[in-house]
């Protein structure tokens, strides 16, 4: 189901399904949260991490084109992405993850 997510620029039908699934229904929803902080719960809601996505959430947010994101400014945000994937990582597993732990399937 799409929802208004989608009339934030370059947030697209994936994104939205993503967002919505980690518990981030709508455009004033995500604009509350903040990026950041709705990426964390993307993760804990089974995302994948990839740094592209959060720093265009980050950039949509602030209404910039995701390509705007360079220099320092990109290693700054590179710094808190690896942050909350270490963070977000080093929460109990749930789901799918935990039975696969549980058997040896998913981590060394």
């Amino acid at each position: 189901m799409d929802s208004d997510l989608t009339t934030i620029n370059t947030i697209g039908p994936a994104t939205a399904k993503a967002l919505i699934a980690a518990g981030i229904p709508d455009a004033a929803t995500l604009r509350r949260v903040g990026a950041h902080d709705a990426y964390r719960a993307m993760l804990a809601a089974g995302s994948k991490p990839h740094f592209i996505w959060y720093y265009v959430l980050v950039m949509a947010l602030q209404g910039r084109p995701w390509n705007d994101c360079r220099g320092a400014e990109k290693a700054a945000l590179r710094e808190r992405f690896d942050s909350l994937v270490a963070e977000v990582r080093g929460q109990p597993l749930s789901g799918i993850e935990a039975e696969l732990d549980m058997i040896g399937l998913r981590r060394p």
